[in-house]
């Protein structure tokens, strides 16, 4: 094999493990719920305000997800989820996967401290919870979820603060229907891999179990979620609305959440908490897409 093609397939490697530092997919994600916040605000449509939000949210995610598994490195050797992963393996060191998580919080902190100092100080106070306070408390206590779900809910929030350069109920709205999401779609994730979890004494699910209670636990917030999203429609939300076609739409969503919910609290099995974290996805990305239409149409 020549050096040129050595050196290509090195550089494809480097690029496949900085997506898995940085988790691409669920930064990307990130950028998809800020955008959809972004659309859902009262403020004209600026497409260079567009590329340094997405850049923003993109790179704050991915340093979050880079600090995340420096953090957890002797954690994500003991589990087969995550043991492939760049830094146990020692394909990448913790000096550069630092380097890299330190320039991607600089990078994304200037691209929103460009739209505005608030949106960037949301965005610091996101990895801030997320690497300092989440991701040491999930050996602790289960209640780390519960501060995990504020840095996953800002996103949604964060999009309208960006283009209007103030936090108000509307925001304050966004951020509730996706801090009470994250419950069951994490619960769920964590019900599906207890087992690897425990293995490296993490235990994330409510009751430490996957029993009756924890189950309850995420039909009770899937309800909150449901409740609050719905919100819109009756005058609780500033300037935010949502017209009669949203809300049915949103609640067959939610009915439809909340059956996949009901039957992992019948069922308790492996394959139906899958069922209930694929449908999560689908169900917030879709929610969020029935808002803008809704606003547009």
């Amino acid at each position: 094999m020549s050096n040129n093609a050595s050196n290509q397939i090195k550089s494809l490697i480097s690029l496949n493990d900085f997506f898995i530092l940085s988790k691409a997919r669920l930064s990307l994600s990130v950028v998809f719920s800020s955008l959809s916040g972004y659309f859902l605000a009262p403020t004209i449509i600026d497409f260079q305000e567009i590329i340094f939000l997405s850049v923003g949210g993109f790179f704050l995610a991915g340093s979050s997800n880079a600090f995340n598994q420096i953090i957890e490195k002797d954690y994500d050797k003991k589990m087969q989820r995550t043991k492939n992963r760049p830094i146990p393996t020692g394909r990448m060191s913790v000096t550069y996967a630092l380097f890299v998580s330190v320039f991607m919080l600089i990078l994304g902190l200037i691209s929103l401290y460009v739209l505005n100092p608030i949106t960037a100080m949301f965005g610091a106070i996101s990895v801030f919870i997320y690497t300092c306070v989440y991701t040491p408390l999930k050996s602790i206590t289960p209640l780390s979820v519960f501060l995990g779900a504020i840095p996953g809910a800002i996103p949604f929030m964060l999009g309208w603060v960006s283009a209007t350069n103030d936090f108000s109920i509307e925001p304050g709205i966004l951020f509730m229907i996706q801090f009470f999401w994250q419950f069951p779609h994490f619960w769920a994730i964590a019900w599906m891999t207890n087992d690897d979890y425990s293995s490296a004494g993490l235990n994330l699910l409510p009751t430490r179990k996957k029993d009756n209670a924890s189950a309850l636990q995420i039909i009770l917030y899937s309800i909150w979620t449901i409740v609050i999203s719905i919100f819109p429609a009756f005058g609780f939300s500033g300037t935010l609305s949502l017209s009669i076609v949203g809300v049915i739409i949103i609640l067959i969503l939610g009915l439809i959440f909340l059956f996949y919910g009901l039957n992992l609290y019948i069922k308790k099995t492996k394959q139906q908490a899958k069922k209930l974290m694929i449908f999560s996805i689908v169900y917030i990305s879709l929610l969020q897409i029935t808002y803008v239409f809704d606003k547009f149409i």
